[in-house]
């Protein structure tokens, strides 16, 4: 599978660029799977539901199936969090990955950038940043798109991953 990630600080504008990269790559016919970095605990079951009820219980994985989807609740259960490449290992074959975050990891990734945030840049002291999507105009030696190109970011990002 190709790989490309989305990578910034906090309020820079990755799940917005991820949601709408998604969108653009899929209307141009190719199968897309995300993978996501959560710094915080999340919880995607509610407490009450039955699925819930059995991981509270102790279930150290609880699959959750209907017509329409799938979803697999892993409890770490003090293990520890799995890298990468053991997510990715897990997912079924598509033409490209999307990873929103993991900005430390290997894999080429565009950096999105809002100047109000007030963060510095990572692309100056990272290679694996291939480009920088911004809201202001930034001199760089890769390119910089306007952070609401889509379209161009992902002309750029299939170039770049090759599927």
């Amino acid at each position: 599978m190709k790989l490309f990630g989305v990578a910034g600080w906090k309020n820079s504008g990755k799940t917005g660029l991820m949601e709408r990269l998604v969108a653009e790559i899929t209307t141009r016919g190719y199968t897309v799977s995300t993978v996501k970095h959560a710094h915080h605990a999340f919880d995607v079951d509610q407490p009450g539901t039955d699925s819930h009820r059995h991981r509270v219980a102790g279930a150290r994985e609880v699959i959750l199936a209907s017509g329409r989807r799938v979803a697999l609740m892993q409890e770490l259960r003090d293990a520890p969090e799995p890298d990468l490449d053991a997510l990715l290992a897990r997912l079924s074959p598509v033409d490209l990955v999307l990873i929103e975050g993991y900005k430390r990891a290997p894999h080429p990734k565009i950096e999105t950038f809002r100047a109000e945030a007030g963060n510095a840049l990572i692309a100056p002291g990272d290679q694996t940043i291939r480009a920088v999507a911004s809201d202001v105009p930034l001199d760089l030696d890769r390119p910089v798109f306007d952070l609401n190109d889509t379209a161009g970011i992902a002309d750029f990002v299939l170039a770049e991953a090759g599927p």
